[in-house]
């Protein structure tokens, strides 16, 4: 899991028309997820095409994004390459869940308990390496640039937030924090009304800006103490301390000059030690490994054109979409990304 730093962190509402000529770096697998965890049927059942192929996070890809750039935002998608050896226990774990996820899916929607099977269907989802490139391939379809990472998608835009080179990163995850990301856009791609699992209650998901100085400066830490807050209470590669929560933690890393300080304090606090060596998790987020990139490479990928023919038949021949609605926002896109190009590109990283 993630780390969960949503009681600590300092945000604000954030209107999408303040990110307008700005380029955000969005965590592709972050955001795949979500359009396949949310885009779906009434007992689960992802987007298909006549070939059995799933199609939700096309739909995601192409409607939301389509959205993202008539505001005047310039997305450029990060996906993450090969994962840490720190991961590993994560990813084999969310595969266990996942499986008992889908079987579980699976029970209800055979009982008929559709509410609780689509609950479970989104718990079940994983992303497929077919889905990776034919998401890949309509986001080029789109002039909709993307990065492959060397590793962790999260740390390499959070690499380019910090260089200067986007603006923004745009995920859910709060790990983008503890890589040093100066700005993390939360709820940019589901931002709308949302229904509460197994709650007749709806809310407003609006984005939220997280700001990494005003944070720090908020709970008086440094970047390190940071890390340490979110090894303590658990990231996607290291368990948390069990009974530690937000503020025990964050009493910990204040209290603590060092890596070392944080393992004694457990040790005799908790009289536990963490599973593996937190001194490689602090390393990870300190010094991740990144694609080295220059602002004319970002500049040269800002200038991609949509392909309006390209995406039709991309869409509505190979994935069976309408080609009469997918044509008129096909349109839109040309028209915007051209007016966009037009103001210069200098704009864009202000």
């Amino acid at each position: 899991m993630s780390v969960d730093l949503s009681k600590l962190i300092t945000k604000r509402k954030l209107e999408i028309e303040e990110l307008n000529n700005k380029v955000v770096a969005i965590d592709a697998y972050n955001v795949f997820y979500q359009f396949l965890s949310i885009i779906r049927g009434p007992d689960g059942t992802m987007l298909m095409d006549s070939h059995g192929n799933v199609t939700s996070h096309l739909s995601g890809i192409f409607y939301r994004n389509i959205e993202l750039v008539e505001k005047g935002v310039k997305p450029i998608y990060v996906f993450d390459g090969i994962p840490s050896m720190l991961k590993q226990k994560t990813l084999e774990a969310r595969m266990q869940r996942r499986k008992e996820a889908y079987e579980a899916w699976q029970t209800a929607k055979a009982e008929g308990r559709l509410e609780e099977a689509k609950v479970h269907a989104q718990g079940s989802t994983r992303i497929t390496k077919e889905i990776v490139e034919s998401g890949k391939r309509l986001l080029d379809l789109m002039g909709i640039p993307h990065v492959n990472a060397p590793s962790e998608g999260e740390g390499q835009a959070s690499f380019m937030c910090k260089k200067g080179l986007v603006y923004a990163v745009g995920s859910q995850d709060y790990d983008t924090l503890l890589f040093g990301a100066p700005n993390v856009v939360r709820n940019l791609t589901i931002s709308g009304r949302r229904k509460l699992p197994r709650k007749n209650i709806f809310i407003n998901v609006e984005p939220e800006l997280v700001s990494f100085d005003d944070t720090l400066k908020a709970l008086g830490v440094t970047h390190r103490q940071l890390i340490w807050i979110g090894i303590l209470l658990g990231t996607d590669f290291n368990e948390g301390i069990k009974g530690v929560g937000p503020k025990t933690a964050l009493k910990i890393a204040k209290g603590a000059e060092s890596i070392d300080d944080i393992k004694k304090a457990v040790k005799e606090k908790y009289n536990t030690e963490f599973e593996l060596d937190i001194k490689e998790v602090e390393d990870l987020f300190l010094k991740p490994e990144v694609k080295e990139i220059g602002k004319e490479e970002i500049e040269q990928m800002l200038k991609s054109k949509p392909d309006k023919d390209g995406i039709i038949k991309y869409m509505c021949d190979e994935h069976d979409f309408s080609e009469e609605r997918v044509a008129k926002f096909a349109e839109k896109l040309v028209g915007k990304r051209g007016s966009m190009q037009q103001k210069g590109i200098d704009s864009w990283f202000n």
